[in-house]
């Protein structure tokens, strides 16, 4: 019965993706020389340099995570980018 729990756990952590690839918002991130600084300073929100990283490495992000992230660097590059053009998921 134990080995039957760890079976369903490990099957569970496999079907979920986590790293995505690089994601869109860091090639946008460059077309305007912004810096993972930039997109703290500018945001309104609390969003740390560690949020910004995973979100251009393609780390999957929580939604509302994703939200700050879009309006720091929609302040950023004063720029309106919806979500569709920074992610891919």
């Amino acid at each position: 019965m134990l080995n039957d729990r760890y079976r369903m756990i490990e099957n569970m952590e496999t079907d979920i993706e986590r790293n995505l690839g690089e994601q869109p918002i860091a090639e946008l991130m460059r077309n305007h020389a912004l810096r993972a600084q930039d997109l703290v300073a500018s945001s309104t929100e609390q969003i740390t340099h560690k949020m910004v990283a995973r979100a251009c490495k393609g780390r999957r992000l929580t939604p509302n995570v994703k939200f700050k992230i879009r309006n720091a660097m929609n302040s950023a590059a004063n720029k309106t980018y919806p979500m569709e053009t920074l992610f891919t998921y």
